[in-house]
């Protein structure tokens, strides 16, 4: 990644709407009842809390750091939620607040094994396709996030990429069960990384028709995540070799409260890592890191921690490493 320009993040913004089980989900599910579903699951609590792919990933890459330009559109009700991304370090000039429609809002139950079950209402997210990135001088662009977001807009965005010759992650993530193969096969063509965890690779797999090996044609980084059991960079670049790199889960030193956007937790400190010049395993070692501050929060965005605060976890994880110095630099 070039240590020059920007990293540009587009992908929803949403108001999250979270909801606790206090039984498991899998005790309600009848297998052979499953053609005709129909069951209620009375929660606990409900808070609201700001989130959407987009933030959640600028905000994580903030508080590593970096000054990231959140590049998306919510609704008219996101003004508070605009200013206190801008005072935390992420650059909204790009954030376009539409007047007729909410910010999209996201649904979602969570039960005591951690497991959730979400809907998502599109709302303001549907107008990204009115904001092309190509409104952006693409020399001032080191990087590319293209998280879930409205599917046009997210297939503009990869193609102004391609054209431009800009790097870019591709990560369809809670979009694959709306996108078609084809759209994810387009999509992900040309990306420098590509991102699922691996309940959506397995989607994305059967949808698109493409083995790990084809992906990496497209892509010549695959990484998939695995919740508690860490994650997996597969990387064919340069001509050498495939190899992948496991990825431990960092402990969790507080309690586990609440899994909502860890993924993009792990996301931002992934690509802070690359943007600091670290090798792949130091990288994810980083998202781990990002991803247990998260864990340990309740909602996607989780307090600020400090640069001292985030070396010490990382250490007593996975031991000193010389990248660390230029995290927080």
């Amino acid at each position: 990644m070039k240590s020059d320009g920007r990293i540009v993040v587009t992908g929803s913004v949403a108001f999250d709407y979270l909801m606790t089980f206090p039984g498991k989900f899998t005790e309600h599910l009848i297998p052979d009842k499953m053609s005709r579903l129909s069951v209620s699951f009375l929660v606990d609590e409900m808070r609201r809390v700001p989130g959407g792919c987009g933030p959640n990933i600028a905000y994580g890459l903030a508080l590593l750091g970096e000054r990231p330009l959140l590049f998306a559109t919510a609704g008219a009700d996101a003004s508070e939620y605009r200013d206190r991304l801008a005072r935390e370090g992420v650059d909204v000039s790009g954030l376009r607040l539409v007047d007729d429609l909410f910010t999209a809002s996201f649904f979602v139950s969570t039960d005591q094994d951690q497991n959730q079950l979400a809907s998502f209402y599109t709302g303001a997210m549907a107008r990204a396709r009115e904001l092309p990135l190509s409104s952006l001088p693409p020399a001032s662009i080191a990087f590319v996030v293209i998280s879930p977001n409205d599917p046009p807009a997210m297939a503009a965005h990869a193609e102004t990429c391609r054209q431009n010759g800009i790097p870019f992650l591709y990560d369809p993530s809670q979009q694959v069960t709306r996108l078609s193969g084809e759209e994810m096969r387009n999509g992900l063509r040309g990306a420098a990384i590509l991102i699922v965890n691996d309940y959506e690779f397995g989607i994305l797999g059967h949808k698109t028709g493409l083995s790990l090996e084809e992906l990496q044609a497209e892509a010549p980084v695959v990484i998939v995540t695995h919740g508690a059991d860490g994650s997996a960079i597969h990387v064919r670049e340069g001509g050498r070799e495939a190899e992948t790199h496991a990825i431990p889960a960092a402990r969790v030193e507080k309690e586990a409260v609440d899994p909502t956007g860890v993924g993009d937790m792990y996301r931002a400190g992934l690509l802070r890592g690359r943007r600091i010049g670290a090798s792949w395993p130091v990288a994810g070692r980083i998202g781990s890191i990002n991803a247990v501050f998260g864990l340990e929060a309740l909602g996607p965005q989780p307090p600020r921690y400090t640069p001292g605060e985030f070396l010490e976890r990382y250490r007593r994880n996975f031991g000193d490493v010389p990248e660390l110095a230029r995290l927080f630099g």
